[in-house]
């Protein structure tokens, strides 16, 4: 299995590639601002003897005046034996030349027609030129134009350029190779707080979830990255824990009812017994069983949740009927306890109703089984900024602050001194509650305070107002 180059690899060969680029196109540039500083050179060296040579033959010699201008012109340039010149009429003839140098007479006539100065470059034998011809017209108009052409020799420049040339492909391989080791260095280096978060992740495990990763000692770019594992750290061992209570919790639940299967069916096969003795023992049996299928079942529907409940269908509900219909249902046992039912405000919304009425029954039975004799459940509707806010309120007990958060918590039971049932449930009513809630877009708090305790549940409310 070919595995991806690691980070450091990449920034290595990046880094290279840039400092690489980077030198070259520096090379080119400085090869080329060499090469033009030699042209310049050589234009204002070549110029100035072009004028020299302008001011002599302002008035065009004579024949017999040849010999002397060519010995003046020799004396000049045997100073330099580089330069060279060579004085030639448009029509071919050559008045004066300083060498045997084979000059390019096609290229000298074809750049003579011209009216600026021009440079040019060429090679004979061994030997590189770089020359400069000018058009001169004389004051006489009988006499045919002249065709200047300066040169000098380049090859001096030329074996300096080849020297940097040679000097820059040694010096560029060798850069390069010191800029990868240098990147490999700084890649390193860079990237260190990678593996210190490596290494901190490492440490975490099952035991040990209260591990967390630095979050001041890392570059900025990576603080993000740090406070977000961090927060999923958080998250897993707030789960881990709630899962270990789980674990525990069901496995105290499950125990009482099983040992009082056990117990009972032990205590029955001791001994031949009447067939009446045996229903009671049978019938106690099924209040097991049947407490252990609910406890199972809600159970299942709570391991559901942990993926999202899904709703099967939705219908617009009118949810103060729906009350209704539950505090007539709680009618028989409220009056039994003393305690008044009753409900006020109205609002239409959007969802499954058995889901929902679950959610509210769960809500209601919580109340009344926590209601003080003689004593008031109310269940409010308001309509706060487009959501449907329904309070289960019941008068009782006042819950302390601390154990408001841990209500919705499952097999979680409060002190059963705050409640008139001895029969409490298994602690999974309000987790349901909250499920089926979270499952139709809303929310559910607790609050309680001056013998007063509130579920308080928010709903989308539905675009379809009840009917006054």
């Amino acid at each position: 299995m070919n595995h991806p180059a690691s980070l450091t690899t990449r920034l290595t060969l990046l880094f290279v590639l840039v400092s690489s680029a980077v030198l070259i196109g520096l090379a080119w540039v400085l090869h080329a601002a060499v090469e033009r500083h030699f042209v310049e050179m050589d234009r204002g060296i070549l110029q100035s003897k072009v004028e020299v040579l302008e001011r002599l033959l302002a008035r065009p010699p004579a024949q017999e005046e040849l010999p002397a201008l060519q010995q003046s012109v020799d004396e000049m340039f045997r100073s330099d034996p580089g330069l060279q010149l060579s004085v030639e009429t448009t029509g071919g003839s050559v008045l004066l030349s300083s060498s045997q140098t084979a000059f390019p007479v096609e290229k000298i006539r074809a750049l003579g027609e011209g009216e600026t100065p021009s440079v040019f470059s060429w090679e004979t034998g061994q030997s590189k030129y770089r020359g400069l011809v000018k058009r001169i017209e004389p004051e006489l108009a009988d006499i045919d134009p002249l065709i200047l052409t300066a040169a000098i020799n380049i090859d001096h420049h030329d074996r300096f350029m080849d020297r940097y040339s040679r000097t820059l492909f040694v010096f560029i391989p060798i850069a390069t190779v010191l800029s990868g080791l240098l990147g490999w260095w700084a890649a390193r280096r860079g990237l260190s707080p990678l593996r210190l978060i490596q290494q901190r992740a490492a440490a975490v495990t099952a035991s040990q979830l209260s591990q967390r990763l630095p979050e001041d000692s890392v570059p900025r770019e990576l603080t993000g990255l740090a406070h977000e594992l961090n927060c999923m750290l958080d998250r897993l061992e707030e789960a881990f824990r709630r899962l270990s209570n789980f674990s525990s919790d069901i496995a105290h639940e499950m125990r009482t009812p099983v040992s009082n299967l056990l117990t009972q069916t032990q205590v029955a096969l001791s001994r031949s017994r009447s067939s009446g003795e045996y229903q009671e023992v049978l019938a106690s049996s099924v209040e097991e069983l049947d407490r252990l299928s609910r406890m199972i079942s809600d159970m299942l529907f709570l391991a559901k949740t942990d993926n999202g409940v899904s709703i099967p269908s939705t219908q617009e509900l009118r949810l103060h009927e729906e009350i209704a219909d539950l505090l007539d249902f709680y009618d028989a046992l409220a009056e039994e306890e003393g305690v008044t039912l009753f409900s006020s405000g109205k609002a239409v919304i959007r969802g499954n109703r058995l889901m929902l009425r679950r959610a509210l029954s769960n809500l209601l039975s919580n109340a009344l089984r926590h209601s003080r004799p003689g004593g008031q459940v109310g269940v409010f509707i308001h309509d706060r900024n487009g959501m449907v806010e329904l309070t289960v309120e019941n008068d009782g007990e006042t819950i302390p602050p601390e154990e408001l958060p841990r209500l919705f918590d499952r097999f979680y039971r409060g002190d059963p001194a705050r409640s008139r049932d001895e029969a409490t449930g298994v602690g999974l009513g309000l987790a349901i509650t909250q499920a089926l809630i979270h499952a139709h877009s809303g929310t559910i708090r607790a609050e309680s305070a001056d013998g007063l305790t509130r579920f308080v549940v928010e709903l989308p409310r539905s675009a379809q107002m009840p009917a006054a």
